[in-house]
């Protein structure tokens, strides 16, 4: 037998192609795959697993006056043309190149590739560390998510926002971002909210330095506010050693989300991989009515 081939797929997992795009941004783009096993009627045979594709960019933002980080999250090989997309929003001391939680991109994508769930991609931005809320005057994450994230989205070809997932302060800032569509008349149609940082008490609050003052997080505060969601169907994930899980539990009673689930684990990537394959299947029933 001969040496091995070096693919094409294999290359560009090896190295990242910088690109000039469109819009006058820089992108970075890094398509991966690795091995899996799967059965078949003669045995078990090993056989390429297609990675997600994902592009970085480097934008500026009005509503933030600095420059951002965009990151696409795309399933390979699908077409990104009108591509619904769901926001996806980082933690706490998070930035865009870290939002993916767990192996939430890769879950997509394997989905996807299996014809399971109809194709759609995750976008996420640098929101800085308040909360998803202009806590610094001058710098409005919201804004930038409701004004800017959309634009930015035509302008490259994909879909509309069709839903917002985020992870502790991310999670956090689903709800929130939901709240002001909901407000606007213009519901986004799916949020999802893992182990949200739903905190229940405002000297715990207080610690992050989000907030102006306790009124101002009273304001802005999921549990404050339970029906402020409208008609967007909601899902919540939480590790039952989590350390949100008492505003959690409070929130998933109250609201009764569509999708309400604690699973044994705590505020971790542990938690994070068990839950990614149920987030997967509840946007993408949203994600169909977003074609």
């Amino acid at each position: 037998m001969g040496e091995p081939r070096c693919s094409r797929r294999a290359l560009l997992a090896a190295i990242g192609v910088v690109i000039a795009t469109a819009a006058g941004g820089v992108t970075y783009v890094s398509s991966s795959s690795t091995e899996q096993q799967i059965a078949t009627a003669n045995g078990v045979r090993t056989v390429p697993a297609v990675k997600p594709t994902v592009r970085y960019e480097r934008v500026y933002s009005a509503a933030r006056h600095r420059e951002v980080t965009l990151a696409f999250h795309i399933p390979t090989g699908a077409n990104p043309r009108g591509l619904p997309m769901s926001i996806l929003l980082h933690g706490l001391h998070g930035d865009a190149r870290h939002a993916a939680v767990g192996n939430l991109p890769e879950v997509l994508t394997a989905a996807v590739a299996k014809g399971s769930v109809p194709a759609f991609g995750f976008v996420a931005v640098d929101g800085g560390d308040n909360y998803w809320h202009e806590n610094v005057l001058g710098d409005d994450p919201m804004a930038m998510l409701l004004d800017e994230v959309p634009r930015w989205l035509k302008e490259r070809g994909y879909g509309e926002p069709f839903a917002v997932t985020g992870v502790s302060m991310g999670g956090f800032g689903s709800l929130l971002y939901a709240r002001r569509r909901a407000e606007r008349g213009d519901p986004v149609a799916a949020a999802a909210a893992i182990s949200p940082g739903l905190i229940t008490t405002w000297p715990e609050m207080a610690k992050r330095r989000a907030f102006r003052d306790e009124a101002e997080w009273a304001a802005l505060d999921p549990l404050r506010h339970p029906e402020a969601t409208g008609r967007t169907a909601l899902g919540v994930w939480i590790g039952d050693r989590d350390r949100f899980i008492e505003g959690t539990r409070r929130f998933i009673r109250e609201v009764r989300p569509e999708v309400g689930t604690v699973k044994p684990g705590g505020h971790d990537d542990g938690l994070y991989r068990k839950v990614t394959p149920d987030v997967v299947q509840f946007l993408a029933k949203y994600a169909k009515r977003a074609v």
